[in-house]
């Protein structure tokens, strides 16, 4: 239960008991164009489900958000009350800039100065929203409830401490008390989700001051995406519903829905058998790059396995895509993608209903929608600014795929 005097204009929202609905949202650099095609496919299927028209918001419609990196941006944006047209246009016009190579350079001799990054988030997170409080003068927005339209979830990394720092909006959480000094709620919003986007390399870390009064609470913060939490699902389930995290919502197949969308997947080959040793150097460089997709598919695991999957591609040629099905017949490379699942309507006890969305980067992947002139090497890459349009048609292609059927009663209303 939610301590009502906390939770300003939210507290409507969150006093209802009904099905609560999240949204999480992978890291991934400028192919957060491939999140938002899909988003663009799910916002115009709720919106015509929901009958709310022009007016709908997938920050109104969900009620915890979370996301990393480029995620961030993109669940902070949706937070704020942005439709998913405001976001592509966002991305469309900063993208080149925020990315470019030629910036870099420039970057390391000026690494706390030039930062195209930092003013183009301030100005967007800041921008003014239908239902915002009035702002006096220049104050930046922090993630206080009447700032928001969901609750908020922002992964970063604290380079200073070595950990993971997976910042909730949730007011009842424990380092949300606004009596504490350090309050996360006072962060200012963009540079929270600066911090979560500050990708080595490309961007500079972010310093941010927990404490003005205590310099033991300054610390250093570089991209969420060095964390387990790049794909941010299985987090964001635990943070919804365990008691430490103060939120306790119910779980349930009639009670939770969790949607993952993903920036792209695509395997980066290895030495073959008959070349083992062939370029030891770039098979290293590649070790980061392999962990966080191990990473990823961990948690879209740990979400199909805990929850009800009602939509994914298939994982391995073991496991296949853990949609339930009548017989074990069924769970075959032959038959997987030909018999559907068993109906939503029979509860078969899983702790929520789960869809994950994510793109196909390999070559096949993209013959399969109809893209098969493009060079996955180019559209994997996270500064693939010259892609841009390319980037975006891959993701609507892909929001194809999204069915008011993946939803199931969580689409009525309540």
């Amino acid at each position: 239960m939610i301590r009502p005097e906390l939770w300003g204009s939210l507290r409507q929202k969150y006093e209802e008991d009904r099905p609560r609905r999240m949204l999480s949202l992978d890291g991934g650099g400028i192919r957060g164009l491939i999140t938002l095609g899909i988003l663009e496919s799910m916002e115009k299927m709720l919106r015509e489900a929901t009958g709310a028209g022009g007016n709908f918001r997938l920050g109104e419609w969900f009620d915890y958000i979370g996301g990393t990196s480029t995620g961030a941006i993109l669940t902070a944006g949706l937070a704020r009350g942005m439709s998913v047209a405001e976001l592509i246009e966002f991305y469309v016009s900063t993208g080149p800039e925020m990315f470019e190579k030629s910036h870099l350079l420039k970057r390391f001799w000026n690494l706390y100065n030039a930062d195209p990054l930092r003013d183009k988030l301030r100005r967007v997170m800041n921008q003014p929203q239908k239902g915002d409080p009035k702002v006096v003068g220049d104050k930046d927005l922090d993630l206080s409830p009447d700032n928001l339209r969901c609750l908020l979830l922002i992964v970063t990394r604290n380079a200073t401490t070595d950990s993971p720092w997976p910042v909730s909006s949730n007011p009842d959480a424990k380092y949300n008390k606004p009596d504490r000094k350090d309050c996360n709620l006072r962060i200012p919003l963009w540079r929270l989700v600066r911090a979560s986007t500050a990708a080595p390399i490309y961007f500079p870390p972010e310093i941010l001051n927990w404490d003005e009064s205590d310099p033991g609470k300054s610390f250093v913060f570089v991209d969420g995406g060095m964390t387990p939490y790049n794909n941010p699902a299985f987090l964001l389930y635990r943070m919804a519903t365990q008691e430490p995290y103060r939120l306790c919502w119910k779980t349930g197949e009639k009670s939770l829905l969790l949607i993952s969308v993903g920036t792209g997947d695509a395997p980066n080959l290895g030495p073959s058998t008959e070349a083992p040793d062939t370029n030891l150097l770039g098979n290293a460089a590649t070790i980061p790059a392999g962990l966080m997709n191990a990473m990823s598919i961990d948690q879209d695991l740990n979400c199909r396995m805990v929850g009800r999957c009602t939509h994914g591609s298939v994982i391995d040629r073991e496991l296949l895509d853990l949609i339930c099905r009548e017989s074990e017949d069924d769970w075959t490379m032959e038959r997987v993608s030909k018999v559907p699942g068993i109906p939503l309507e029979r509860d078969l006890g899983r702790a929520f209903v789960y869809a994950r969305y994510n793109a196909d980067l390999s070559k096949q992947g993209l013959e399969a929608v109809g893209l098969g002139d493009l060079n996955p090497e180019e559209v994997r890459k996270l500064d693939a600014v010259k892609q841009i349009d390319n980037l975006l048609a891959i993701g609507r292609a892909t929001g194809s795929e999204v069915s008011a059927e993946h939803f199931g009663a969580f689409l009525k209303p309540g």
